[in-house]
């Protein structure tokens, strides 16, 4: 049975979110702060923990450094605040495998633990999330540069097409509802609508799936590049091609 470590300071959290995922099938085991989550983790071996990011001492984020530098494949999804657009993606780069806001529906927690695993499981190496390069095809993406290539040849994209990029292949095969992409990439507090995803999917469909540059004539309209990012009529967006660590 897969265990989970559900860290949080709150007992209104804990109390009634650890037995929802025991009903769902998992193993649970409560830490109230980040020190006994540290513990837990040496003492429990939990196979993903799920961390509050405002815990008093250790808060979730320092947790999440401190096991990446021991168990770097260790999945982690953490629990923000609701419009900390920031400090959600400051969580990603440091190697979580992904998040969720407060207050949350407790099936999407299940169906996200259910996820990451699903990843975590199909390579046997360190997650997606915890990487620096990812790879799909010849399109490499240096998470800590910020830049794209495509058949080694940097291209240009908007610094929000580049964040959804890494955003969708840190979570491939997965469907993408577009308010999940506003979420994630643009944060609540920006006031926009989901027609925005869409022109940035456009945009890295454009560079990334069209005729490499210098390779298509001036007429040209059709791209030759490989399919990477499928539709979802009425939903959103999935990630359909394979990603490793490059």
């Amino acid at each position: 049975m897969t265990t989970v470590l559900l860290a949080d300071d709150e007992d209104a959290i804990t109390d009634n979110l650890a037995p929802f995922l025991r009903r769902s099938g998992l193993e649970v085991v409560v830490a109230r702060d980040g020190e006994e989550a540290l513990r837990r983790v040496a003492t429990s071996s939990p196979d993903l923990l799920v961390l509050d990011v405002l815990m008093p001492g250790l808060d979730g984020r320092e947790v999440l450094r401190r096991v990446r530098r021991e168990h770097a494949d260790l999945p982690i999804i953490l629990l923000t605040q609701v419009g900390e657009s920031a400090e959600r993606a400051m969580a990603l780069e440091e190697g979580a495998d992904d998040y969720l806001n407060k207050p949350f529906d407790p099936h999407e927690l299940v169906a996200r633990i259910r996820a990451v695993l699903r990843r975590g499981g199909s390579g046997g190496g360190a997650p997606l999330a915890a990487a620096h390069r990812l790879r799909s095809g010849d399109v490499v993406l240096d998470r800590v540069s910020g830049r794209v290539t495509r058949g080694g040849a940097e291209v240009v994209l908007t610094p929000r097409a580049t964040s959804l990029l890494s955003y969708l292949m840190t979570h491939p095969d997965e469907l993408m509802t577009r308010e999940r992409l506003l979420e994630a990439v643009w944060g609540w507090t920006y006031q926009t609508s989901t027609r925005t995803v869409d022109t940035r999917v456009a945009e890295l469909r454009r560079v990334l799936e069209g005729p490499p540059p210098g390779a298509a004539s001036a007429g040209s309209r059709d791209g030759d590049g490989a399919s990477l990012i499928t539709t979802v009529p009425g939903i959103g967006y999935r990630f359909s091609a394979r990603v490793t660590t490059a």
